[in-house]
């Protein structure tokens, strides 16, 4: 008979805002390589220097397998997420230039337009669900804007795009491939459309990929509706996730919040401690390519492994004081909120952006604001809150 796996952490339990983290800090004492039987079974790493080591090692540790926990890619390959170097280089370097601070910073003034028009009807009302109705509409708007989607897109990509979010979460393969094919759909219009009225590959992502080459040869048709259909979705959640897990902060640090709304010029600085405390991912999967030892644990060649960055953020051997808000903490730029290696999230300037107008754009527009309902949290591979009701003050 086979020995039933070990089970050192359960991830499908039922959270609250800080359930996961103390259990994370439990399994940072006690075991910091983990391994679960839930969701398909899988290791997970939770201190900071393991799962910087394997994010930057795509010989050892591959992400062409499986990229997240669960496994949700049942409808097809989408680079550069799904691909190691050298194979991922090509769709990276059509895709770079694009992503640059210089490109963020052209999206700033649409994008403060789009903060002040979404918060405008909660203001009128006194409050609402920041994450519903602001923080859901503006990542994909800023994406559109950058990808050059149709307007009349948007909306339908937005109920789209929550729709695939929601069926991950409720763990269901059917609806979760239904509502990828849809977001399949939409990025196979848009290849066509870029083919019917081409536009120029300086400005255009999708026309970046179709002028690609690699080896002297185009990138192959479906690789490059994998990747239009990746950067759809990559781009909406972990803004979404942020501003809400933000928002129950500052409405816990009342003196923070003021903080913030009298001295602007300390957002940014914040910002990057609230990517600190609060990735919104708690980590990419990865396969070993070979069996290994890390911490004294044996994980076998193709077993699913979890690198926890929401974990390692708040390694204690890393971060002092690794559960608190430390404003311009010195060692700020080690976080890896954005990941490391050769999967470092390409859209970090657009990322910060928006959480940094965003966040000017709340405060400005608000005295006070504290919570004024039940949080709802998000499920693996996301964590942090999907619905924040607050009450402005």
């Amino acid at each position: 008979m086979k020995a039933a796996a070990p089970r050192d952490f359960d991830p499908d339990v039922s959270e609250s805002f800080d359930s996961a983290h103390d259990d994370y800090a439990r399994l940072r004492r006690e075991c910091p390589v983990a391994r679960t039987d839930k969701l398909g079974g899988f290791w997970a790493l939770t201190k900071y220097d393991d799962v910087e080591r394997a994010a930057a090692d795509p010989k050892t540790f591959t992400t062409a397998v499986q990229n997240v926990v669960p496994k949700v890619a049942f409808t097809g390959r989408r680079p550069p997420l799904h691909l190691d170097p050298p194979e991922h280089t090509p769709y990276r370097r059509a895709l770079n230039p694009l992503l640059s601070k210089e490109r963020s910073d052209m999206l700033e003034p649409a994008t403060r337009k789009l903060a002040r028009s979404l918060l405008a009807p909660m203001i009128a009302r006194g409050g609402g669900d920041i994450c519903g109705e602001f923080s859901s509409y503006l990542p994909v708007h800023v994406f559109g804007e950058w990808m050059r989607v149709p307007a009349e897109w948007l909306d339908t990509l937005h109920d789209s795009g929550r729709a695939f979010i929601l069926a991950v979460h409720s763990e269901s393969s059917e609806a979760m491939k239904d509502t990828s094919l849809r977001l399949y759909e939409m990025a196979r219009a848009l290849i066509a459309d870029r083919r019917t009225t081409p536009q120029d590959p300086d400005i255009d992502p999708t026309s970046a990929l179709l002028a690609a080459r690699w080896n002297g040869k185009p990138l192959p048709d479906e690789m490059i509706v994998g990747t239009v259909r990746q950067i759809l979705v990559v781009g909406m959640v972990a803004p979404m996730v942020m501003i809400g897990s933000i928002a129950v902060h500052l409405s816990r640090d009342r003196e923070l919040q003021q903080k913030l709304r009298a001295e602007p010029a300390l957002i940014p600085a914040a910002i990057e401690e609230f990517l600190r405390l609060y990735s919104p991912y708690r980590g990419f999967a990865r396969t070993p390519t070979r069996d290994i030892e890390i911490g004294g644990r044996c994980i076998a060649k193709d077993e699913p492994v979890a690198l926890l960055y929401a974990s390692a953020n708040r390694d204690e051997g890393v971060f002092a004081d690794s559960d608190q808000f430390v404003l311009d903490r010195p060692n700020i730029d080690r976080h890896l909120a954005f990941g490391r290696g050769p999967h470092h999230c390409p859209g970090a300037h657009i990322g910060r952006m928006e959480l940094r107008i965003a966040w000017e754009e709340i405060l400005a527009a608000t005295d006070g604001f504290e919570l004024d309902g039940e949080i709802t949290m998000t499920r693996w591979p996301e964590i942090g809150a999907l619905a924040v009701p607050l009450r402005f003050t």
